[in-house]
């Protein structure tokens, strides 16, 4: 079976959820927690040292993927033009009126079994790899929207070849022994582009600027009060790959629904 997967890579990424949206609009979803493209936002550090964070995840549709063999009535299969890991949604119903199941969302490292509902009895969906282009001679929906071109797809030796062997992104489980088709690059090391005097910069906040009338207070009183956030102040501090409920989900990938 030839593999296909995808390239990501995160220093090309902006998070604007154009690839989240458009997987939406294409599979006809209504918005809401039915999210097979998420893309997770989280902020790291403080001024002058602040860094937002993004990473787009679909299914990476594993050569040997662990969701079908936790699936206890054979709901998921692989397809074999394309590699692509499909769930059958009959007969994921037909499970849950039986019994309560996510062991496929359990399996799988990066959460893409994806529930519209906190409901254990909730029938699962998922991306797809848009298999239906890819019969047609097009490219998967994510991959054509992104305008940075963060996403590739392709035969997974030729993103090898094309990409190299890919890095590591923190906080992201390699999952080796399920061969995910998927490559990363990960976000470029964060540098100064344009010189400035960071104290000034704090300074003339704190103050609101050259302009600002006399008699306004000054935004903050330290600069300790904004170089060092106080722990909890950062809504969304890391990444939380498998949120447990339909609430954590839309809070941590927010902004497309």
């Amino acid at each position: 079976m030839v593999q296909y997967g995808f390239f990501y890579d995160q220093s090309r990424c902006t998070g604007c959820h154009a690839c989240s949206i458009i997987c939406k609009s294409w599979n006809e979803h209504e918005p809401g927690p039915r999210k097979w493209m998420r893309v997770f936002q989280w902020e790291e550090g403080t001024f002058p040292s602040l860094r937002v964070n993004a990473l787009a995840v679909p299914c990476y549709h594993c050569e040997n993927p662990t969701c079908i063999r936790a699936c206890p009535g054979g709901a998921i299969h692989k397809e074999e033009r394309f590699g692509a890991v499909l769930v059958d949604g009959d007969r994921c119903a037909e499970i849950h009126r039986e019994m309560d199941c996510r062991r496929c969302w359990t399996a799988c490292p990066w959460g893409a079994p994806q529930f519209d509902s906190d409901d254990q009895r909730a029938t699962m969906s998922k991306c797809t790899m848009c298999v239906d282009r890819l019969y047609d001679g097009q490219t998967p929906v994510c991959v054509s929207s992104c305008s940075l071109r963060a996403l590739d797809f392709g035969k997974m030796e030729d993103l090898r070849k094309w990409y190299g062997p890919g890095d590591q992104i923190e906080g992201v489980p390699t999952g080796l022994s399920l061969k995910p088709a998927v490559l990363f690059k990960r976000s470029d090391a964060k540098r100064l582009l344009v010189p400035y005097d960071a104290n000034r910069a704090l300074e003339l906040w704190r103050e609101r600027g050259p302009f600002a009338a006399p008699d306004l207070p000054p935004v903050f009183e330290s600069a300790h009060d904004v170089t060092s956030a106080p722990a909890g102040l950062i809504g969304r501090s890391k990444l939380v790959l498998k949120p447990r409920t339909v609430e954590e989900l839309m809070y941590c990938t927010r902004d497309d629904e």
